[in-house]
């Protein structure tokens, strides 16, 4: 039998954080993403207190964020190994957040990332977190915007964002950072096999990955086809996300792909930023709302007394889907 869960001493997490402990970010990190009612409520208090430690506005940039997706197969962990020891190595402290996709039975990260980053995670200057998205994209917009104010407290200047390149995520993520990398891989015939138009939409810098050996000229192809098929799907925009090739294994082009990133960043300027994080606020408030909104209804005493009815009336064949859900919002609502 579990005994009593302990108390979280929530001034103590927030002081380590603040002396970027590794032992108190990683603590504060599993705070954040914690769904139990306690923890939910210390969760805040936390980051309410190192929100308030910042200067200036909660919307100041503070960091730069930057989201990394790719198919499964194209090497961001490779890439973002070579990029964050290249970050490290001039000074900069990296946070790598992997969005992962959650097992089923337990909700926990499944990709294993420190296990694909063995420099990186042994790097003093960085840090790296898988964050399991709880099977909800509000469960990756609470857990992963919330872990990355932790990094951003503990003076971790460069957070990286890993997406697992499949569903939705990439949207999601895309709409909690300053800059998203797109990586893809050069196929012979069919470079753009398999590339979402949204993910083109949704970019601000495109990098054809493993472009070394016999591969770096397929790879110029690709990078030449992908900026004519953005020029289709962007238009005219304002900024013309670049194509490059870079190789994570070699770390050729690496280098590029950041200073891409930077004159992205550049490009926004201070304002634009700015407008971007608090538009980002915004959003991440209505998806705050809804996700506790759904955390109330799955532990609503009433919804729980007709959970099991509705749901055997509705496999039957009983019940249409509109009423049930009528009669467990009705049942909700009743616990007021």
């Amino acid at each position: 039998m579990a005994g009593p869960a302990r108390q979280v001493d929530v001034g103590a997490l927030v002081e380590g954080v603040r002396d970027g402990q590794r032992a108190a970010v990683s603590r504060a990190i599993t705070l954040v993403e914690s769904s139990r009612p306690e923890h939910r409520a210390a969760a805040r208090e936390l980051l309410s207190s190192l929100v308030e430690d910042r200067r200036g506005p909660v919307t100041r940039p503070q960091a730069v964020r930057v989201g990394i997706s790719g198919v499964p197969g194209v090497g961001k962990s490779t890439f973002i190994e070579s990029l964050g020891t290249r970050l490290t190595g001039e000074g900069h402290r990296v946070g790598v957040l992997a969005v992962d996709p959650s097992s089923v039975r337990t909700g926990g990260s499944v990709l294993g990332d420190k296990t694909r980053m063995a420099a990186l995670s042994v790097d003093p200057a960085a840090f790296i977190r898988p964050s399991p998205s709880a099977g909800t994209l509000g469960g990756v917009a609470r857990a992963t915007t919330q872990a990355m104010l932790v990094l951003e407290a503990a003076s971790y200047d460069v957070v990286l964002v890993e997406t697992v390149g499949v569903g939705q995520s990439e949207v999601t993520v895309a709409g909690m950072v300053d800059t998203f990398l797109f990586l893809t891989l050069a196929r012979t015939g069919d470079q753009l096999q398999g590339i979402k138009k949204g993910i083109l939409e949704i970019a601000d810098v495109i990098a054809v990955n493993k472009a070394d050996g016999d591969h770096e000229a397929d790879a110029r192809v690709a990078a030449r086809e992908l900026s004519g098929a953005l020029r289709l799907v962007r238009g005219h925009d304002e900024w013309a996300p670049p194509v490059i090739t870079c190789s994570g294994l070699t770390g050729a082009g690496v280098d590029g792909v950041w200073e891409h990133v930077l004159s992205h960043r550049a490009h926004l300027g201070d304002d634009g930023l700015t407008r971007k994080r608090a538009g980002q606020q915004l959003d991440f408030t209505w998806a705050l709302v809804r996700d506790e909104l759904d955390h109330r209804l799955r532990s609503s005493p009433g919804v729980a007394a007709v959970r099991d009815e509705v749901r055997a009336a509705v496999l039957a064949g009983e019940l249409p889907a509109t009423v049930a859900a009528d009669r467990l919002l009705a049942a909700y609502d009743a616990d007021d």
